[in-house]
């Protein structure tokens, strides 16, 4: 299986490399920089620069965007919207990895933290403006709730479909390793 990592160098993006790479996989990381992650294969340009012709051949594209900047988060829309105009009418499966927010920030969920309320808005909407599309393969993974970036792989997680679930302590966290 030949995978492509758009944001490769970030926290997922690593993380997923290297977990594709001792799986076997032919991995291409897609980076704006120096590729600092165990790739042999990169393609160094900017997510917005990307075309048709950079992702052709690949079996799965996996989005792996993130920002933080309250100020930017109209980003997750535009790169995802722009990843899924280079795929429309492909075979390539875009796999987007979202958050958990983008599913219940619009429901009463006191627990949710307000320093994560930007992301999650941006993530919602992205995730909306993918579902109205029927010309791309997609696959929106959401992490739990709360994601720990340098968390260890216990190797242990929880499969759910669009609902907000929790483990038996009632509490919503996996990591990054995870």
């Amino acid at each position: 299986m030949k995978l492509a990592v758009v944001a490769a160098n970030g926290k997922s993006g690593r993380l997923i490399v290297k977990e594709a790479v001792a799986r076997g996989l032919d991995v291409t990381a897609v980076v704006r920089g120096d590729n600092k992650t165990e790739a042999l294969h990169t393609l160094k340009k900017d997510i917005m620069d990307l075309t048709q012709e950079d992702l052709a051949g690949f079996d799965v594209v996996i989005d792996a965007f993130g920002i933080w900047d309250p100020n930017k988060m109209d980003q997750h829309s535009a790169t995802l919207g722009h990843l899924s105009d280079i795929l429309s009418g492909s075979k390539t499966r875009l796999l987007v990895v979202g958050g958990a927010g983008s599913l219940y920030v619009d429901k009463d969920h006191p627990d949710f933290s307000e320093a994560y309320l930007p992301t999650a808005v941006g993530m919602k909407n992205s995730l909306n403006a993918l579902r109205k599309r029927d010309d791309v393969r997609w696959t929106y993974v959401s992490p739990a709730a709360e994601f720990i970036a340098d968390g260890e792989r216990t190797g242990k997680y929880i499969l759910a479909g669009e609902e907000f679930t929790t483990n038996e302590k009632g509490e919503s966290k996996i990591s990054y390793a995870d």
